[in-house]
């Protein structure tokens, strides 16, 4: 690797580029809300999904661990409920972290919504 570990960061619209995470293990999936308030980041090292309060500079705090699931990829309805992509098939969660639904896909890499309905 060229940089010191595997990290999230944030380039602002200046092209300024910050170190945003640096504790975890393997960051993977990224996520921010529709209105760019919270920030979802899979820590795939890990086995675990952080959500953090996003400021307009790209900064981040309120660091909570939101759910104990690793994933490899994951998107957000339009309702805020979060999908994750894992062994499990595609698991969805509430925006409290519950487990809502899980999708039966084998073995899912990715998951995003399409088409002109976005279903």
């Amino acid at each position: 690797l060229s940089q010191d570990g595997e990290h999230v960061y944030y380039l602002s619209a200046q092209g300024h580029l910050t170190r945003v995470i640096d504790d975890m293990t393997r960051p993977n999936g990224v996520i921010g809300t529709w209105d760019g308030s919270l920030l979802y980041v899979v820590d795939h090292g890990a086995g675990a999904v952080y959500r953090y309060t996003t400021a307009d500079d790209g900064t981040l705090s309120d660091k909570l661990l939101w759910v104990s699931a690793g994933s490899d990829g994951m998107t957000m309805d339009e309702e805020g409920n979060v999908y994750l992509t894992n062994a499990n098939g595609v698991q969805v969660y509430n925006t409290a972290g519950t487990l809502i639904d899980t999708i039966g896909v084998a073995d899912p890499t990715n998951v995003c919504f399409g088409g002109s309905d976005k279903r």
